[in-house]
């Protein structure tokens, strides 16, 4: 979503590391430039001048003048400032030390909400907690029948009281969830196209009935600016705790999701990564910064691939590539692996250097569904051998999956060739004799 943001300031940097030694004008300049970029990547103006002013301090100080490097050190300056402005650390959710912790979801219609209660359960129960969904939402059409979909999906209960108001829905699922032993409620509420006051009402009454550890604001990150405005009058009605970003993955100019740590003074807990209800990761400032200046983001992917990788899977995988026995279906079984820590493209910009890579060169998740289209039309021998794969199999193959037999060729060229890769660097790693 902050493509445009890292690509100005990616370009600004990079003019910046050629210019060797900094006067105080080449460094007004720059953050000449970044204030542009930082607006018209939708960041509240007052955010903007705040942060330029608490940087151009340090900027134009002797430290970074007289620095041998002072590109970089300008560099590290706005790095900082920009986790300064989304928060500085991770913000946890506050769970009670005994019974049961209550988290109320509040937002506008179409912001998310009743999907990131469903994430926000899955990511809890896989926490080791006992999540119960609440729907509370009874004047959306088929918004609880949404949530209990959702529920199902995950293995979590969905509380619900048919002719009920939502205050007593509230209250009913509260005492239901003590007696039962749920370590936390997520209580989903109904939204409106804008801000009203039976909305508000509404909130607040629930808000006294379950006396929560948490109020989220559900925000839409591609709502823009309003959405500050919207997040200022929900905290001055009902006392917010912290957001959820949702549609990080989206294609809008975000700025509005920098804007409303530093305006609310409440911390981002959560960013909705995608549509899938696993899509959901707690928010860390430093980590978004260093992906927005291109740095990447490797605790992320590391984490991402231990949720989808076992240790005895890693080991089993390391013995293949060890022996030089790792097949196509192997190849197959780690592609599903990879896809399930989300879009290549994304998993890519995670690692250090390859952002540039990937803008010039997009990875296509298409182009990976199509390698599982071919994988998938061979026989069990021609995945394990594919020198067997003669002129008339890979007719068959393309037309089984879809393509033509030159994407089957291509698909077995690389597919040696990476074999031929992992031979040469187990040679390397083996120690060297002597005689």
């Amino acid at each position: 979503m902050l493509q445009g943001l890292s690509d100005r300031l990616g370009a600004i940097f990079q003019r910046l590391r050629s210019r060797g030694k900094l006067n105080e004008h080449d460094v007004s300049d720059v953050l000449r430039e970044v204030r542009i970029a930082l607006l018209e990547a939708d960041v509240n103006l007052k955010v903007v001048k705040d942060f330029i002013a608490s940087i151009r301090a340090r900027a134009i100080g002797a430290e970074v003048l007289e620095s041998l490097t002072p590109a970089q050190a300008v560099i590290k300056i706005v790095h900082d400032g920009l986790i300064e402005l989304m928060g500085s650390q991770v913000a946890p959710v506050r769970f009670l030390p005994v019974g049961t912790t209550a988290i109320i979801l509040a937002g506008l219609q179409g912001s998310g909400k009743t999907t990131h209660a469903a994430k926000l359960a899955r990511f809890f129960k896989e926490d080791g907690r006992r999540p119960l969904l609440v729907a509370c939402d009874v004047y959306r059409p088929a918004a609880i029948t949404q949530l209990k979909v959702l529920g199902e999906q995950i293995d979590v209960p969905v509380f619900s009281l048919d002719g009920a108001d939502p205050t007593t829905i509230a209250r009913e699922a509260l005492a239901h969830a003590k007696q039962v032993g749920n370590g936390v409620a997520i209580f989903d509420t109904a939204g409106r196209l804008q801000i009203d006051e039976p909305l508000m009402q509404e909130l607040q009454s629930i808000r006294a009935t379950v006396d929560p550890s948490e109020v989220l604001l559900v925000v839409d990150s591609m709502t823009g600016q309003e959405a500050v405005n919207v997040a200022l009058e929900f905290d001055r009605r009902i006392g917010l705790t912290g957001t959820i970003l949702t549609k990080m993955d989206g294609d809008s100019r975000g700025g509005a999701a920098l804007s409303i740590r530093a305006v609310l003074g409440k911390p981002v807990k959560f960013i909705g990564t995608g549509e899938k209800v696993g899509a959901l990761e707690p928010f860390h400032p430093d980590r978004l910064v260093s992906r927005i200046l291109g740095f990447g983001d490797v605790l992320t992917l590391i984490e991402r691939s231990q949720s989808v990788y076992d240790e005895a899977q890693a080991k089993d995988l390391a013995q293949k590539l060890k022996r030089q026995s790792f097949t196509l279906q192997d190849f197959l079984d780690q592609l599903r692996m990879v896809k399930k820590m989300g879009s290549l493209g994304d998993i890519a910009k995670m690692i250090p250097g390859v952002g540039k890579l990937v803008k010039d060169n997009p990875i296509e998740d298409r182009q990976v569904a199509r390698t599982e289209a071919i994988i998938c039309s061979m026989t069990p021998l021609e995945r394990t051998d594919p020198s067997v794969l003669n002129a008339s199999r890979r007719r068959r193959i393309a037309k089984g999956s879809g393509t033509v037999v030159h994407d089957v060729n291509q698909l077995i060229k690389q597919f040696e060739a990476s074999k031929q890769m992992m031979k040469r660097l187990g040679r390397m790693r083996r120690p060297p004799t002597f005689h």
